[in-house]
């Protein structure tokens, strides 16, 4: 049957505007994380039942969790993606941080006393650390991280599965502790407390390092320093070896050379640096392996840094090698600042009288 021109306007409305509505309702059910409604959510609810947590309780969680647009922009803007090493370096090695850094090694030179004689990691790099990370204590986040970890596990678009594991840790972690999970602020990317743990190393590395019964870095400063110290012991950290040497090298990075492969432990042989013009320490064997790195300090200026294996170990906390060096130069004038000849951070003899 032919259907009248009006009549068939008016089909045509009601069909784009059941399609519309159709449209709607899956962009809010993606973006709505009650399991009764997001399928993805509710395979994550059915798996953590299964390992013995309580449904209601994960149920209830998943409701408060809120889509957050902002946290996938911050993950695709990263600072260590789209700045100098002069320009990072800035937002770290200010004077107040250093000064800072000192007060929290005062304030809690028992733990980090402890911390150092326990795995080997010196106040100085610790503190560095949690300097870097929240400026000991007092940025922590602004984002829920249970926002932010919904919205990256089932959202975004390379790292999902990574950021589900992550999700599925931060509800045992809350749970274990009886902690609400939408009370807790942290990153963009859902790290946490003073040294910014993702849940996963959190349950891993954590410690009670005051012997409280909890592990908690959100609040306790000494529980932090502790679990700093650990994750670097875990990860190899060799006690009392430097970090780096400064190198002089070309006018620019010479082809050939793998730099800046922070991922990967030192595999580039001294004997291959210096053939590509690097001034290698005659201290170190032909076939000692190095991590280099090339560092632009303003346009066309640039410096070399070769690591060792503990500056390999400091990017098992953030794979930068613009967040290694920002730490390490942290720790280097905290340590210079208490008038220490930290010789475990650069291999070359340095002066306390040149401390700033």
């Amino acid at each position: 049957m032919k259907v009248p021109h009006l009549q068939g306007h008016r089909a045509l409305a009601m069909i784009a505007s059941v399609c519309l509505a159709s449209m709607t309702l899956g962009v809010q059910a993606d973006t709505d994380f009650d399991p009764s409604r997001h399928e993805g959510v509710r395979a994550l609810v059915d798996e953590l039942v299964a390992e013995g947590m309580d449904r209601d309780w994960l149920e209830s969680a998943m409701r408060d969790a809120d889509f957050q647009q902002g946290v996938l922009d911050a993950m695709a803007g990263a600072a260590e993606r789209r700045l100098r090493w002069d320009e990072y370096r800035e937002i770290f090695l200010q004077p107040e941080r250093i000064t800072r850094g000192l007060a929290f090694i005062e304030a809690h030179r028992d733990a980090f006393e402890r911390a150092d004689s326990v795995y080997g990691v010196p106040p100085e790099m610790i503190a560095a650390i949690i300097g870097v990370e929240t400026s000991y204590g007092r940025f922590t986040g602004r984002h829920r991280v249970l926002d932010s970890l919904a919205t990256l596990a089932f959202h975004h678009p390379v790292r999902g599965d990574f950021f589900r594991r992550e999700l599925a840790a931060f509800l045992e972690i809350t749970r274990e502790q009886e902690v609400d999970p939408g009370s807790l602020d942290g990153s963009y990317a859902g790290a946490m407390g003073y040294p910014q743990f993702i849940p996963t190393s959190y349950r891993a590395y954590a410690v009670d390092f005051d012997d409280d019964g909890l592990r908690d870095l959100w609040t306790n400063p000494v529980d932090a320093i502790g679990s700093v110290g650990n994750y670097f012991a875990e990860h190899g950290w060799r006690r009392g070896e430097p970090i780096y040497h400064s190198v002089e090298g070309p006018a620019t990075p010479p082809t050939g050379i793998d730099f800046n492969r922070a991922a990967r432990p030192p595999a580039v042989p001294a004997a291959e640096l210096a053939g590509a013009g690097l001034e290698v320490p005659d201290s170190l064997a032909a076939d000692h392996r190095l991590l280099p790195v090339s560092l632009e300090e303003g346009e066309d200026n640039w410096h070399y840094v070769l690591g060792e294996h503990n500056f390999y170990v400091i990017t098992r906390y953030n794979h930068s090698h613009l967040y290694a060096m920002a730490v390490t130069e942290l720790a280097e004038s905290i340590a210079d600042a208490r008038l220490l000849d930290a010789h475990w951070l650069e291999a070359v003899s340095r002066d306390v009288e040149d401390a700033p």
